[in-house]
């Protein structure tokens, strides 16, 4: 695991912070903007949390724990993806973390990911990430609409 690899990814949301924190941490809409995953966690520092579903016809089970959170600001949690091969070791989980920002009426969504088994896996979250934070402001916009 390269825990040098960093990504962020940025998107500006034409919505309050709150209704962003909500698309973040509400199982119902992670589902739709996040490829069908279904998330389950409390969101409470120290929590586990997981995401479950089916890519390419293949079954996922990913994991970790949250590690911080700031109401409608930052999110950071654990992250191990079982479609990764690597062991459920705690040298192998990446960090991923969610910051929101204030910036004129709007929120600017931030993702950070940090540690990647190697540069295609990095290269497939940078993607991945993308059209993730795309269908969320879809999604978030639409529902002020």
């Amino acid at each position: 695991m390269d825990h040098e690899l960093t990504l962020t990814v940025s998107k500006t949301i034409d919505a309050p912070r709150a209704d962003v924190w909500r698309a973040l941490t509400d199982k119902e809409l992670i589902q739709q903007y996040f490829y069908g995953t279904e998330a389950e966690s409390d969101w409470e520092e120290g929590s586990p949390i997981t995401f479950t579903g089916t890519w390419e016809g293949e079954k996922y089970v990913d994991k970790g724990t949250i590690i911080e959170k700031k109401r409608e600001r930052l999110l950071k949690f654990s992250y191990l993806s079982s479609m990764s091969g690597l062991e459920d070791q705690p040298e192998n989980y990446a960090e991923i973390t969610y910051r929101l920002e204030k910036e004129n009426g709007k929120t600017i969504l931030s993702v950070t990911q940090q540690g990647f088994k190697d540069k295609e896996a990095y290269d497939h979250s940078t993607q991945g990430w993308e059209e993730v934070l795309g269908n969320l402001k879809a999604l978030v916009e639409g529902l002020r609409n």
